[in-house]
């Protein structure tokens, strides 16, 4: 099939470069002509495990190409994919302003008949919006459809080629025969709703997800203060049917492009319904106040932070990306600096965005080792495999102060075992060597 996808992030790229894959023709479309330069040369300007191979291979087989001529590509495609971001506003509604702009130069560029597909994430009744604008601009027959998008960072490759389910929101038989012939290769588990659904389906998604983050966070809470341990306990929570193992690791909280913005929008989007949505502004308040367990602890162990050398390990919100959008060090190392306390951080993949992202003096290091050295303490903020092969034995010869904030949970009683490491895990009290907190202490 033809396929046109607009917009070259996380969403859009992988999207085009898996539809190609499975032999499809796809043209994605940017405005940003330095991404699109940079994609022709063959460089990638995300960070995703296999997309670059992928980008390679299918370019050279001739399905593959980007451009920024939108109008061009309308013209030889079929399907068009919108895949735009929906950044946050202050008011933590969604902002569509690029959304509303593709939608006007896809009924400028119109030809003939197109089924315009949104995949970005986007309120309920965006795609009436959308059907709205495009025919204003143009005089040729058109569909619209919603096929929401699941896939993780650092796994987007292997979540969009082998996804647990398609959702496909559509009334209109021949949008909904195009968009099952398109992604039966995917799957067989392709769920046909009308578009509203489809569009709630998305923001419900993340709203759960988020919500079991923020659960096991506060029974981790809990786990230490009545001694259970909270990995214990979300194995054997995970292993009813009912419930499963997926998004139960206590740790820092959830972070990146999606939770976040999803979970503030879907409660905007319930505020304007009159409908004030409780249970979620909880977990938006429980995931931000455990991101400060570290600088608790760091208080219990140091006392005054003041000139104390801090040593962060991990700047992205998770690992296998170089994503940094609402990762737990921004706050983490701001109240740090608050504090008077010098950092020093490290990350494998994420230091330069981090840096275009952050004004603060944080002294940015090229090695774990230099991050650790003669520090007063070390934090652990992203499980990145470099970090849990590290031994703590070999931590403890780096720092100054055998002082570990383990804020992921990535080391078991076996790895500490000969260890002198002060040593504090997430709801892992059993584990915790010379860390004892039980009144929160107020930030300033």
């Amino acid at each position: 099939m033809r396929l046109t996808v607009i917009g070259t992030g996380y969403v859009g790229l992988v999207s085009g470069v898996c539809f190609s894959e499975l032999g499809n023709d796809v043209v994605c479309v940017d405005k940003v002509s330095a991404k699109i330069d940079m994609l022709n040369k063959g460089r990638i300007p995300i960070f995703e495990p296999g997309l670059e191979e992928l980008v390679q291979k299918n370019k050279n087989e001739g399905r593959l190409r980007f451009t920024t001529d939108l109008t061009g590509a309308v013209h030889d495609s079929d399907i068009i994919f919108i895949a735009v971001g929906t950044p946050s506003l202050p008011s933590g509604e969604a902002d569509l302003s690029f959304i509303e702009q593709a939608a006007e130069e896809i009924g400028r560029s119109m030809n003939g008949f197109k089924v315009v597909v949104t995949k970005s994430t986007v309120p309920v009744g965006t795609n009436e919006k959308i059907r709205n604008i495009i025919q204003q601009h143009t005089t040729c027959l058109f569909e619209v459809a919603s096929v929401p998008e699941f896939l993780r960072e650092g796994t987007a490759v292997q979540d969009t080629l082998y996804p647990d389910r398609i959702i496909i929101g559509t009334s209109n038989d021949t949008a909904r025969k195009w968009l099952i012939k398109l992604h039966t290769p995917l799957t067989d588990n392709i769920i046909v709703t009308d578009i509203r659904s489809a569009e709630m389906i998305k923001y419900a998604s993340n709203a759960f997800l988020a919500t079991k983050i923020s659960f096991i966070n506060e029974i981790a809470n809990i786990c230490e203060k009545v001694g259970a341990d909270v990995t214990q306990v979300a194995f054997g929570m995970g292993s009813d049917k009912r419930i499963g193992p997926s998004f139960l690791n206590a740790g820092i909280g959830y972070g990146g492009s999606c939770f976040p913005k999803d979970t503030q929008a879907l409660i905007q989007i319930a505020g304007q319904m009159d409908y004030d949505f409780k249970l979620l502004k909880s977990v938006v308040e429980v995931n931000r106040d455990q991101r400060f367990n570290m600088i608790r602890k760091l208080e219990a162990i140091l006392g005054d932070l003041r000139g104390k050398t801090i040593a962060i390990w991990g700047l992205a919100f998770k690992p296998e990306t170089d994503d940094v959008r609402d990762a737990p060090a921004f706050e983490i190392i701001s109240a740090l600096l608050r504090k008077g306390a010098v950092v020093r951080a490290y990350d494998p993949i994420a230091t330069d965005n981090f840096k275009n992202h952050f004004q603060g003096a944080v002294e940015y290091c090229v090695s774990a080792q230099k991050a650790a050295w003669h520090a007063d303490a070390l934090c652990i903020l992203t499980e990145w495999k470099e970090f849990c092969d590290t031994s703590p034995s070999v931590i403890q010869s780096w720092l100054k102060q055998p002082n570990l904030i383990d804020g992921r949970n990535i080391y078991s009683e076996e790895d500490l075992a000969g260890t002198e490491l002060n040593y504090y895990s997430i709801g892992r009290p059993n584990m915790n060597k010379g860390v004892r907190v039980n009144d929160p202490v107020l930030l300033q």
